[in-house]
């Protein structure tokens, strides 16, 4: 398995969290975000613009969710980038924000990159983030 770094993951390098999809949770979210990026020894501004992403994004999908949905996450590691998969079931005839809105604004600016997919009743928000050269 690869992910969007194009390096190799192993599941031992996989994350799989999965909380109600309710933004009382969102705290686990964003704290699991700070410990992996921790972890890779990411600065602590990159840190807090990681946690603030998931946040954004979780927020964005919060908003179509379906009642009594559970919000997936999905954090694979390598050796200089974290990737966040956050995914929901969602409302039928949910879109997710433009690529032009504020929201996607928000993430492009905070993570290396952001993508978004919606089918088969799922949407799902990717996000990539490379730690900085001088770490």
């Amino acid at each position: 398995m690869t992910q969007l770094t194009g390096q190799p993951v192993t599941d031992d390098d996989v994350v799989h969290l999965t909380v109600p999809a309710d933004g009382g949770y969102l705290g686990v979210l964003r704290t699991a975000t700070a410990g992996l990026a921790a972890r890779l020894q990411f600065a602590l501004d990159e840190i807090e613009d990681l946690r603030i992403a998931v946040d954004e994004a979780c927020a964005m999908l919060l908003a179509i969710a379906t009642r009594d949905a559970e919000l997936e996450c999905r954090f694979a590691v390598t050796e200089d980038a974290l990737t966040i998969e956050v995914t929901v079931p969602t409302v039928r005839g949910a879109t997710l924000p433009a690529e032009s809105s504020f929201a996607w604004k928000v993430l492009t600016a905070l993570t290396s990159s952001a993508s978004a997919t919606a089918a088969d009743g799922r949407a799902t928000i990717a996000l990539l983030t490379r730690r900085s050269a001088g770490y």
